[in-house]
């Protein structure tokens, strides 16, 4: 007779988020919160009964941060059977990237600079790690594809944006070349600094 589901072992299911910007001025981010003392992880919880995985993503970042609106889409499986010292658990890592100003900030919730990182617990730093890396692959295709700067921007704004996302500068001139094919000028110039004023793209 055929074996019933009852007869197999079942890891419990979690979903974790990690959510990347990059504030004004300050490099690439990730949305911590605070689960205890000195406790800061990404936002995520225990899938229930009768859930989707994006509903549950979507209520832990609503119940754990704060925040609503978002479109997190699924990274990949993190199935260690030792990630979590609590028993077999499963985590469905998800990830967004927005506009730091669509995130909240409190006592119980930051944006940590990845460079930053504090010691979190089960994999959350290889969670972001892999949302890092999928974010990169992303802008080394396409100036912009999140939305990180606002219609029409400047050059050099859009130089520091990739900057913040790659972790080291980029020569201008070589960036410039690299990016005027795939952008398209408005015939607009906004003055930035001191130097002569800056064409503005689309």
């Amino acid at each position: 007779m055929a074996k019933t589901l009852q007869a197999y072992p079942r890891p419990s299911v979690a979903v974790d988020a990690a959510v990347l910007t990059v504030p004004p001025g300050r490099p690439l981010s990730v949305l911590l919160v605070l689960a205890g003392a000195d406790d800061w992880r990404l936002p995520g919880t225990f899938l229930h009964e009768g859930e989707t995985l994006r509903d549950a993503v979507l209520r832990a970042l609503k119940s754990k941060a704060g925040v609503e609106g978002l479109d997190p889409r699924q990274l990949r499986v993190f199935d260690d059977p030792t990630r979590d010292d609590r028993g077999w658990v499963l985590s469905v890592a998800h990830f967004d990237v927005v506009r730091s100003d669509r995130l909240p900030a409190s006592d119980a919730v930051r944006l940590v600079p990845i460079s930053e990182l504090p010691v979190m617990k089960y994999d959350h730093a290889a969670i972001v790690a892999a949302a890092v890396e999928a974010l990169r692959a992303e802008y080394a295709e396409d100036p912009d594809p999140r939305g990180l700067l606002d219609r029409p921007f400047a050059m050099p704004d859009l130089r520091r944006v990739h900057e913040a996302i790659a972790g080291q500068r980029l020569q201008p001139d070589t960036f410039r070349r690299a990016m005027r094919a795939k952008l398209t000028p408005t015939g607009e110039t906004v003055v930035l600094g001191r130097g002569r004023p800056a064409e503005l793209y689309r």
